[in-house]
């Protein structure tokens, strides 16, 4: 690759990851951080309100249709339990990186159980950028490691003098 091709203005060295609603602003804790830290928990709550009060409507839809009783508990269990799971696996993944084929395999659940995931997205982001401490741990880690790797080369090493002995 020729020099002309790179540019001076990138980085070098690990890029850190994107937050939802929060870019890259989480690492410096700039680019209106602190608006956005204020507007995503009462976003996420506004949402689970919402979501609230749809399932309401779908109570209300089950009562008169006149399901009976047994239908509408199982409706209601159901969400529930969904909405428990989906709040604890949402707020695990704040802290380690989730297992792909476990998270395809939850996306049903964790569509049913939506109310649960807004809320642990809601308490999290009242304690920081939901996912923001394993995101700097990872990019902390990946900064130490590509500093060490770079500060042992000090140039080329073909143009080093050899010694003759």
């Amino acid at each position: 690759m020729s020099d002309e091709n790179r540019t001076s203005d990138t980085p070098k060295g690990p890029r850190p990851e994107p937050l939802r609603f929060f870019g890259t602003t989480w690492v410096e804790h700039d680019g209106n951080y602190r608006l956005r830290r204020v507007v995503v928990p009462v976003g996420s709550l506004l949402a689970a309100a919402v979501s609230c009060l749809v399932l309401r409507f779908a109570y209300q839809g089950l009562e008169i249709a006149e399901v009976g009783g047994a239908v509408t508990l199982i409706v209601v269990v159901m969400f529930a339990v969904c909405s428990a799971l989906a709040f604890g696996h949402t707020w695990e993944a704040f802290t380690k990186r989730p297992d792909p084929e476990r998270q395809s395999s939850l996306r049903g659940l964790l569509a049913i159980g939506f109310v649960g995931s807004l809320l642990a997205y809601f308490f999290r982001s009242l304690v920081e950028a939901p996912g923001e401490k394993l995101l700097r741990e990872e990019y902390e880690k990946a900064r130490t490691t590509h500093e060490k790797r770079t500060s042992r080369r000090t140039g080329n090493p073909s143009r080093k003098p050899r010694r003759r002995g």
